[in-house]
């Protein structure tokens, strides 16, 4: 009798394990079943007390809001608002982001590797009080649009196409471009693998906050030798993918900023001082104007750091600080203007301690607001009303 019950028990289990599914690589990474289950990416809504949440996989997406205080939640985009005319399927989200007033919401989806990230594909408009949804680039090829973003009086969406900058209305159907010189080795409003390697910059341009100009960043990548990889993986036969790619010893693109008029196009070029195949455009951005732009520029040793104040109408820059150490030193990521523009933030270990700057304008006054021996990582948030910072 005992035979016959463990005769029965392995049976059982054998006929259990045999009948289960195989584990394979595209069990692993090509389904869900292994996903370590998190709570997702989170953007925060409105004036912070609550934030949105995207549920659901594949054409089934929904974006929720939650209320930080009592928990409660609000559909705000449900998957068949995003069925495109003439169509039946929804499109699938990516990524997402909302204007200013909230209103309108840009889909990221479709998309496509650029180097380490998903940065190319397509972009849609949807709006909240019409329930229009509008894809933008026209006829442009799919999955080519890079870095959408929606202008500061909610009119307008620039992005990037196959290396040239683009504005687009979001009420009619009017596109133009702004850019006419984007080739293989001409990069136009984003980067090289030297740019995104070394100093983590993709998207490279900047509405001002008018709306009126776009500062951007061109890159002249002629004449950087090829490194040749090997792709064996998408195929039985292995494929030569040619890479620029400078090496020690040999030149860098040649980076600079260029501030054009959305109205008539015409392109006013920063005249910041220095080889550009020996210093990097590090960082820029609008400085709490739409006048002037402030430039980061690393020298290639990356030990050096100078910032500049540009004149948007004519290309003039002035140096107003330099920030330097003898091995190497970071950019600042997080410099944020205070007092409508009179001060800017700066972290740096100038002192030997990594410590937070405040820094005028013309770069006049520099000071200390967290002396003493530790370092700052990063700034949290500023409270100017009540005159705190948190870092």
């Amino acid at each position: 009798m005992k035979k016959l019950f463990f005769l029965f028990v392995f049976c059982f289990f054998s006929l259990n394990i045999f009948s289960q599914e195989k584990l394979s690589l595209d069990r692993i990474f090509g389904s869900q079943e292994f996903y370590q289950s998190g709570i997702g990416q989170i953007n925060w809504f409105g004036n912070g007390n609550s934030y949105t949440m995207l549920n659901g996989v594949d054409n089934r997406q929904e974006i929720i809001k939650y209320d930080i205080e009592t928990g409660d939640s609000e559909k705000l985009i449900t998957s068949q608002m995003l069925i495109p005319k003439n169509d039946s399927i929804p499109i699938n989200i990516a990524n997402y982001s909302f204007s200013n007033d909230l209103k309108l919401v840009l889909i990221f989806t479709n998309t496509r590797r650029v180097w380490r990230t998903n940065t190319r594909g397509d972009y849609w408009i949807f709006n909240r009080e019409s329930g229009k949804l509008k894809k933008l680039g026209g006829n442009a090829k799919p999955s080519s649009l890079m870095f959408a973003a929606i202008s500061p009086n909610m009119k307008s969406v620039a992005y990037v196409s196959e290396n040239n900058l683009y504005v687009e209305s979001i009420s009619e159907n009017k596109i133009q471009q702004l850019t006419f010189d984007g080739s293989k080795t001409i990069i136009n409003g984003t980067f090289d693998w030297v740019y995104e390697e070394e100093l983590n910059l993709r998207n490279g341009f900047r509405w001002s906050p008018d709306s009126k100009r776009i500062a951007f960043w061109q890159l002249d990548a002629s004449g950087i030798g090829i490194f040749n990889m090997i792709n064996n993986t998408d195929s039985i036969y292995s494929k030569i993918i040619p890479v620029q790619y400078p090496k020690v010893g040999t030149q860098n693109s040649a980076g600079k900023v260029g501030v054009v008029e959305i109205e008539n196009k015409e392109i006013t070029w920063l005249k910041v001082p220095g080889a550009p195949r020996e210093n990097y455009i590090a960082r820029m951005n609008w400085a709490e104007s739409s006048n002037e732009v402030i430039i980061q520029q690393l020298n290639r040793l990356q030990n050096k750091n100078k910032v500049y104040i540009g004149n948007a109408l004519t290309g003039n820059v002035n140096n107003i600080f330099t920030d330097k150490e003898e091995a190497w030193l970071d950019v600042v990521n997080d410099l944020k203007w205070l007092e409508k523009g009179k001060y800017f933030t700066w972290i740096s270990e100038m002192d030997g301690w990594k410590h937070i700057y405040l820094i005028s304008r013309d770069g006049k006054e520099i000071k200390n607001i967290t002396p003493g021996n530790y370092d700052v990582i990063s700034i949290a948030g500023i409270d100017q009303v009540n005159n705190y910072i948190y870092f």
